[in-house]
C-alpha cells in the first residue's frame, strides 16, 4: 500500500498548551486524494513526538475516531513524513 503524506500544514498551540504537550495542530493530503484536518501534534511525557487523530464520544462515553490510520504500518508512515515536513518547525 502507498501512503503519501503531502500539503503539510501546522498550526502551533498556545504557550498553555505547549507546557501540557500539545504543540499544534496538522492538516495534511493523503495520496493527492484525501485532506485530513483536526490531526495534534503532542509531545508524550517520555518526550517523543506523537500524532493524536479526531475523535467523538457519543453518549456512553465510547470514543469513535473520525480519522484514523488502519494499522500500525500506516501510522508510522504517516507520522514519519508529517515529522520530516515538519522538520524545521519542530526544532524551535
Amino acid at each position: 500500500m502507498r501512503i503519501e503524506v503531502s500539503e503539510v500544514r501546522f498550526t502551533p498551540s498556545t504557550r498553555r498548551d505547549r507546557d501540557s504537550g500539545l504543540l499544534g495542530f496538522v492538516s495534511c493530503v493523503l495520496n493527492d486524494a484525501i485532506k485530513l484536518d483536526g490531526i495534534t501534534l503532542r509531545r508524550t511525557r517520555d518526550g517523543k513526538l506523537t500524532l493524536s487523530y479526531p475523535s467523538r464520544r457519543d453518549r456512553r462515553d465510547v470514543e469513535h475516531f473520525i480519522i484514523a490510520p488502519l494499522g500500525d504500518a500506516v501510522r508510522l508512515a504517516v507520522e514519519r513524513q508529517v515529522f520530516e515536513a515538519l522538520g524545521a518547525e519542530l526544532s524551535s
